[in-house]
């Protein structure tokens, strides 16, 4: 049950359902998990800035339990998100950046429970 969090400068109609749906796909084919159990979130519009400089930008969270524990694993899946950010965006690699989080099972709740129960 990934977590994807977009936060972005950038206005709210740059982020379409399209987009969303988009991201989403990219997201789970990287991570290999399967779509309907993914979570994302965008928040457009924020006052934001990377480099000392407030130009367009982005920060993409990534929580996920099991893919996200290794540099090696964070670095194939940078290599993998940053072109879909960067195409679909119009922004370059400088001004994108993703945060990887490793989650354990029990930091996860759903259906009344965790997901070291499911």
């Amino acid at each position: 049950m990934p977590f994807i969090d977009l936060e972005s400068n950038l206005p709210a109609s740059t982020f379409s359902e399209d987009f969303l749906k988009k991201l989403c796909s990219k997201t789970a084919a990287v991570l290999g998990k399967p779509e309907e159990r993914m979570m994302l979130v965008v928040k457009p519009g924020l006052p934001m800035l990377i480099g000392g400089t407030c130009a367009p930008c982005v920060i993409l969270s990534v929580s996920a339990i099991g893919v996200t524990d290794t540099a090696e694993k964070n670095k194939e899946h940078s290599a993998n998100i940053f072109p879909f950010l960067s195409g679909e965006l119009g922004l370059t690699e400088d001004r994108i950046v993703i945060r990887f989080y490793a989650l354990e099972p029990h930091q996860v709740g759903k259906k009344g429970t965790v997901m070291s129960y499911l």
